[in-house]
């Protein structure tokens, strides 16, 4: 006695789908209960960040040259990595001033990573690059294509594991930019109230640091960074600059330059900050603007191939069958 089959749908087994769909929806249950139970502070691991250097800039003006040489911590596999490179003579300095300020802009902190992203650009071709031209051209995988498509496929291969440490970076600091743009006019309104209440530049960046932490937590860790530099470094035009480096904005190049012509000239911080705020938010505002004319345009192919078809289904499909059932029985 055979088997029944279940109901089919273009040749698919219904029962199939719906087995596998609503095993998809227990596994997005699960992940949604997870992100719900383990709520984590978004400042949590950033305190360690802040506290490293804190102590290196008090290392740098009232420790002693062994204490130096202790905060200075040591790492054998960059050291490695640094080792190889510089005896294949492709460390160069420019090279790793680019890569740590890349990395300061995408939230990294530890500058050995400066040295395993360019060797990451060294190996990963070496490496991907080496399998993917062993598979298409040591093995029979790739036989039924042309020579030309398995010669892009292995130039792909080198391209992308070279540029991909670049791409990942990249992403981190669009991400990273646009959280602390989102911020950015409410934190320079908080600025402006600290000014005018009679507080420091650096317990003002301190003050709106704990206050936008949570919300914000990218801005936060920036401002708490900024206010520790003011309060340690000979010239405070220097932590300023330091923080036009770490953000890639122009906004915060704005607000650092602001900052930078009312500590040199004394002219008043409240006012200055109060026009880059209601600027910031104009900005904002027309950049929502913007992403809502865009909105029609963008949702006419998700209507034409995903909302239309179904409700055609809804409406002409009983009329249909009606329509079948009359001429079978007539």
């Amino acid at each position: 006695m055979g088997e029944t089959a279940g109901p089919t749908i273009l040749g698919v087994d219904v029962l199939w789908v719906a087995t596998l769909l609503s095993g998809v929806a227990a596994f997005a249950v699960m992940c949604a209960i997870y992100a719900a139970t383990t709520i984590r502070d978004p400042m949590a691991k950033r305190v360690k960040a802040l506290n490293d250097r804190r102590e290196q800039l008090k290392a740098g003006i009232t420790a002693s040259t062994k204490r130096r040489a202790k905060l200075v911590q040591r790492n054998d596999t960059a050291d490695r990595m640094r080792g190889i490179l510089s005896s294949m003579k492709v460390l160069q300095d420019e090279q790793l001033k680019a890569a740590q300020r890349k990395l300061m802009q995408a939230g990294i902190r530890s500058k050995d990573w400066a040295v395993a992203v360019i060797f990451g650009r060294l190996v990963l071709p070496i490496v991907i690059g080496g399998i993917a031209l062993f598979w298409v051209y040591g093995t029979d995988g790739f036989a039924a294509w042309s020579p030309l498509k398995r010669y892009g496929l292995v130039a792909i291969s080198f391209i992308g594991a070279y540029k991909a440490p670049d791409i990942f970076l990249k992403n981190k600091i669009t991400k990273r930019s646009h959280a602390i743009r989102k911020g950015l006019p409410d934190a320079l309104d908080l600025l402006v109230i600290c000014a005018e209440a009679g507080l420091t530049v650096d317990a003002a960046f301190h003050r709106v640091a704990r206050e936008l932490g949570r919300a914000y937590p990218e801005l936060g860790d920036e401002f708490t960074l900024t206010g520790i530099e003011l309060g340690f470094l000979t010239e405070r035009r220097h932590a300023f600059e330091n923080l036009a480096m770490r953000v890639d904005l122009d906004a915060v190049k704005g607000v650092v330059t602001t900052m930078i012509q009312t500590e040199k000239y004394g002219t008043p911080l409240a006012s200055a900050l109060r026009v880059l705020s209601a600027e910031f938010r104009n900005e904002r505002m027309m950049r929502a603007e913007e992403k809502a004319a865009r909105l029609p345009a963008i949702m006419t192919v998700p209507l034409i191939l995903f909302i239309l078809p179904v409700l055609f289904v809804v409406i002409l499909g009983p009329a249909a069958c009606s329509i079948k059932d009359a001429l079978l029985t007539g």
